[in-house]
C-alpha cells in the first residue's frame, strides 16, 4: 500500500533551491534510507512530508491526501527531526503527556512503555534540562513512536547513543516496520541504512536519486 506519493517537488527558500524536482513513492511496512552530506536536503523533505514547510511547486500525497490542502499534516505521523522541542523543566513523562495530550490517543500506562522501551526510567524526577544528550535522544525516539503512527520520520535517530542504545534503536525500527508503518531514516550511520533500510537515497544539493549496491556517505 503506497502511504507517501510526490510528484516534482520543489522548494525555495529566500532564492535559493533547497529541494529539486522530487518525485518518491513509497509503502508501508518497509523503512527507506536517505543520505548525503550536511545541507543537502535530507532534513527539508521530511520537513515537507511532515507539512512543517509548504512546496514551492508539485505536490506531497500521505495516505490518499494532499498536504497543505486536504490536510496540513499527515493523520498518522511520528517524527523526530533535528532537535526535539521539549520543555526543559517538565520530566519525561511530562513531556510526553503533553504531547499526548493533543490527539488523546494513548494513556498513561502506554507513555509510560514507551519511555521504558527507550530504556529510560518513567519515573525519573529528573527534567528535561538535566538529561544527557543520549537520554534525550532516547526520549525523542519514544515520542516518535509512543502513537503507534503509521508514518515514522527519523533524522539521524542514533545520534549521541551508546551502543546499548544504537542496538535499542535498531530493534524499534524493525518492530514498527513489522508492525506495518513505513519508516523513512536519514543517517550518517551506514550500518543503521544497511541493517535496517530496503531501499536508499542520496541527497545531493536538493536532488534526490535511488542508490543500489554500496552506499556512499
Amino acid at each position: 500500500m503506497s502511504v507517501i506519493e510526490i510528484e516534482h517537488l520543489t522548494k525555495k527558500l529566500k532564492g535559493k533551491l533547497i529541494l529539486s524536482d522530487i518525485n518518491l513513492s513509497l509503502d508501508a511496512g518497509s523503512a527507506y534510507g536517505f543520505y548525503g552530506a550536511n545541507g543537502s536536503g535530507k532534513s527539508m523533505l521530511f520537513r515537507a512530508i511532515a507539512g512543517l514547510i509548504c512546496p514551492t511547486q508539485g505536490s506531497i500525497v500521505v495516505f490518499g491526501k494532499k498536504i497543505g490542502e486536504d490536510g496540513a499534516f499527515p493523520d498518522s505521523i511520528g517524527l523526530m527531526i533535528e532537535s526535539a522541542g521539549f520543555w526543559p523543566y517538565y520530566t519525561g513523562f511530562e513531556n510526553l503527556k503533553v504531547l499526548a495530550s493533543i490527539k488523546n490517543l494513548i494513556s498513561d500506562e502506554e507513555i509510560r512503555q514507551s519511555i521504558a522501551r527507550v530504556g529510560l526510567d518513567p519515573d525519573d524526577k529528573r527534567v528535561y534540562g538535566k538529561y544527557s544528550l543520549g537520554m534525550k535522544q532516547r526520549l525523542g525516539i519514544a515520542q516518535s513512536v509512543m502513537e503507534k503512527p503509521k508514518l515514522i520520520l527519523l533524522d539521524e535517530p542514533t545520534n549521541a547513543l551508546d551502543e546499548d542504545g544504537i542496538k535499542m534503536a535498531r530493534t524499534i525500527v524493525q518492530e514498527e516496520v513489522q508492525r506495518g508503518a513505513c519508516v523513512l531514516i536519514a543517517s550518517h550511520n551506514r550500518e543503521d541504512l544497511k541493517l535496517l533500510c530496503s531501499r536508499f537515497f542520496k541527497m545531493s544539493d536538493g536532488k534526490l536519486t535511488e542508490t543500489t549496491g554500496e552506499i556512499k556517505l
